[in-house]
């Protein structure tokens, strides 16, 4: 986190953003019961899952989800190496997150499911998504019913 932090200095709406995104993943994780290993790499990628966006802005002029997803799995590796504590299949599935956590398709795994959920958890928020666009996005991406039941209870959405 503070290795993190250091690496957005300035940048506090995206700081603020991570933090948000970290903590809803370990709630998420928390209630889904993931082993300690899987819970210990997500942590990882909640931080550092949109390391991306500096060097997509720099090298394309955006922030585009693809972008990030291919620019952040470098970034993301530099600064594991100086965090430390990671294994190497650790460090490649923190960037694997990383490179997919704007595919929402085909989505196989709990790291990656709750990854997506709780980045959204935020951005409905953050980027004022209308409530069709938040309804559509539970529907078709949540699957964790722990994530389900927080989203609805953020926007007080009642289940059919």
């Amino acid at each position: 986190m503070r290795a993190m932090i250091r690496y957005d200095e300035g940048d506090v709406p995206r700081i603020q953003h991570f933090v948000k995104v970290h903590d809803f993943a370990v709630t998420i994780a928390m209630a889904e019961e993931v082993d300690s290993d899987t819970l210990y790499v997500l942590e990882a990628a909640s931080i550092l899952h949109d390391i991306g966006i500096h060097p997509a802005e720099a090298k394309y002029g955006s922030s585009h989800g693809k972008y990030q997803e291919e620019l952040g799995p470098a970034e993301a590796r530099k600064v594991l190496a100086e965090v430390g504590g990671f294994t190497e299949p650790q460090i490649e599935r923190v960037c694997w997150l990383i490179a997919h956590h704007h595919t929402f398709s085909d989505v196989k795994t709990i790291d990656h499911r709750i990854l997506l959920e709780a980045d959204f958890l935020v951005n409905s928020y953050e980027d004022n998504i209308s409530m069709d666009g938040i309804i559509t996005f539970r529907n078709n991406v949540f699957r964790s019913a722990s994530a389900i039941q927080m989203l609805n209870d953020m926007w007080e959405i009642k289940q059919s």
